[in-house]
C-alpha cells in the first residue's frame, strides 16, 4: 500500500539523508531528557543519527518521516503495538466515531463495560476487569492490587516488566544478596534504581524464567511473605515441561497471586494470550500494546479475591474513563475474533525468519534468530555485535526499509513485503558477511554504533 505524497508534510523528499527529521532529533535531545518518551524508540538504539526519529504517517506496514522519504517497517510496528498494522481501517473508523460523539465525559462511556463484558468471555476463569492506558501502569497496578489483597509487600519476578518503582526496587542493594545487578537478563544490566526508594530493598525477588528451582528457593524462604509472582507465561522461549503448573503449584501452596504479563506476548500467538495455549490459569492477567492496535489501552483481569482489593486500595485516574481506547480496542479483538490474526502473523514470521536464515548461510553472517515466529529478535554472534547491527539498520534504510534487531509481524504484513526484503537484503547480507570477517563493521559506518542499553544521551 502506498501513502499519498501529497498528505505527508511539505519537505523535500530528497533532503540530504532526512535533515528535517534528524534536525528534529536534535532539537529533542536538548529539551527532551533521553531524547524519547520510550527507550526502545531512542534513534541510538538503532543507528545513532541515521535513524529517522519522527514520522508523518504510518499506513499498513508503510512509515513517511518528516523528509517525505519513505519505509517499509521490518523491525517493531509501533514496538509491538499495532499488531493489526499502521492505522487499521476498522481501528480507525471506531477510534473516529467515538471521537466524533465525544471521547470524554463526566459520565462513563459504555464501552469500557462491553470491553470487559468481551475480555472475560474470552477468558472464562477471570471475574473482574480494570482498566488503564499503559503497560507500565497496569503492571503497577497488578502488584498493588495483589499486595492489597494478600496483605503482604515481597513480590518475586521473572522477565520485564516496566518501569516502576516495585519492579526497579530488585536493584537496589542489599546486604544478604551477593548478585550486584538482578535485573541484568530481565531489563537492563547496568540499572541505577535511582530515586526508588531505599526502603522497598527486598521486596523485588528476581528467578529466571523456566528455572522453577529458583523459585522453589524464594517460596521456601519468603513464602509466607510473598504477595505475587508476576512473569511472562512466555516470550523467546516455550515454557519447560512443568514450569508454568508448577509455579502455579508453588503460588497455591504459599498463598500468593499468580500474575502474567501478557503484554507483550497477549495476542500474538493465540487469540487472548498465551497462557490459554498453554492451559495454566493465573489469578491475573495484565494486557496492554496489541490491546488497542496503536491506541492506548491496558487491561487486567483477574479473579475477585485480588480484584476486589481495588475497592479497599485507591486505583485511580482522569483518562482510565477517556474513550478512545476502549473503542479501539473492541473493535480491535472483534476483528481478531474474525480474522485468524496469530495464523497469519506467523506465517509472514516464518518467512521473514527463512528469508534471513538463507541469507545469513549464503554470505557467512553470524546471525542467530530467537524466539516465536510472532515474536522474534536476532543476534549477531560476533564481537562487532553492534557494529554489525548497525550496518544492517543503516544499509537497510538506504533501501527505504526499517530493521532494527528483531521483527514484530502483523495483519498487514504480506509474503511480497518478505520478498522485498530478501531481494534489498541480499547485497547488504553480502558485505555483513565481508565485514564480519575482516572484522571491519565499525570503520564502515558513518556515525556510532546503536546503544546496547540505557545512557545519558547529553
Amino acid at each position: 500500500m502506498s501513502l499519498d505524497p501529497s498528505a505527508t508534510s511539505s519537505a523535500s523528499s530528497d533532503a540530504p539523508r532526512g535533515e528535517r527529521t534528524q534536525a528534529a532529533y536534535r532539537r529533542a535531545r536538548q529539551i527532551l531528557p533521553g531524547g524519547t518518551q520510550l527507550l526502545s524508540k531512542r534513534p541510538e538504539m538503532y543507528a545513532p543519527g541515521r535513524w529517522p526519529a519522527y514520522y508523518a504517517e504510518a499506513r499498513g506496514t508503510e512509515v513517511v518521516d518528516l523528509d517525505g522519504k519513505r519505509y517499509r517497517d521490518m523491525s517493531s510496528m509501533g514496538i509491538g503495538s499495532c499488531l493489526l498494522g499502521y492505522a487499521d481501517p476498522d481501528v480507525t473508523a471506531a477510534v473516529v466515531d467515538r471521537v466524533e460523539r465525544g471521547s470524554m465525559c463526566s459520565l462513563n462511556n459504555v464501552e469500557e463495560l462491553e470491553l470487559a463484558e468481551l475480555l472475560l468471555s474470552i477468558h472464562p476463569w477471570a471475574e473482574q476487569a480494570r482498566f488503564c492506558r499503559t503497560g507500565g501502569e497496569s503492571m503497577a497496578v497488578a502488584v498493588r492490587l495483589a499486595r492489597a489483597s494478600r496483605r503482604r509487600d515481597r513480590v518475586a519476578f521473572c522477565g520485564y516488566h516496566g518501569w516502576s518503582d516495585w519492579y526497579l526496587a530488585a536493584n537496589l542493594p542489599r546486604e544478604e544478596e551477593a548478585e550486584n545487578d538482578p535485573l541484568d537478563g530481565h531489563l537492563l544490566p547496568g540499572l541505577p534504581p535511582l530515586g526508588v526508594p531505599a526502603g522497598l530493598a527486598g521486596t523485588a525477588l528476581p528467578f529466571a524464567y523456566n528455572r522453577l528451582d529458583e523459585l522453589e528457593r524464594i517460596v521456601s524462604r519468603y513464602g509466607d511473605e510473598l504477595a505475587a509472582v508476576v512473569m511472562e507465561p512466555v516470550r523467546h522461549d516455550e515454557p519447560a515441561p512443568g514450569f508454568l503448573a508448577g509455579a502455579r503449584e508453588l503460588c497455591d501452596a504459599c498463598g500468593a497471586a499468580l500474575v502474567f504479563d501478557e503484554i507483550t506476548s497477549g495476542w500474538r500467538m493465540t487469540l487472548g494470550g498465551a497462557h490459554l495455549k498453554y492451559g495454566v490459569t493465573p489469578d491475573v492477567a495484565v494486557f496492554a500494546k496489541a490491546l488497542g492496535s496503536g491506541h492506548p489501552i491496558a487491561a487486567i483481569i483477574g479473579v475477585r479475591g485480588v480484584m476486589d482489593a481495588a475497592q479497599d486500595t485507591f486505583v485511580s485516574s482522569t483518562y482510565w474513563t477517556e474513550g478512545v481506547g476502549y473503542a479501539a480496542a473492541l473493535a480491535t479483538i472483534r476483528k481478531m475474533m474474525r480474522v485468524d490474526v496469530p495464523g497469519q502473523v506467523a506465517t509472514i514470521g516464518k518467512a521473514f525468519r527463512a528469508a534471513c536464515h538463507e541469507l545469513a548461510e549464503k554470505h557467512g553472517v553470524p546471525l542467530r534468530l530467537v524466539g516465536f515466529p510472532a515474536l522474534q529478535s536476532w543476534r549477531f554472534e560476533h564481537e562487532d555485535a553492534a557494529a554489525l547491527a548497525t550496518l544492517l539498520t543503516t544499509r537497510m534504510l538506504d533501501r527505504g526499509f526499517l530493521v532494527g534487531v528483531g521483527f514484530y509481524p502483523t495483519l498487514a504484513h504480506d509474503k511480497q513485503h518478505v520478498a522485498e526484503f530478501r531481494d534489498a537484503a541480499d547485497d547488504v547480507f553480502a558485505e555483513l558477511g565481508e565485514a564480519a570477517r575482516r572484522g571491519d563493521a565499525a570503520s564502515r559506518l558513518d556515525g556510532p554504533a546503536r546503544h546496547t542499553g540505557f545512557a545519558r544521551l547529553t
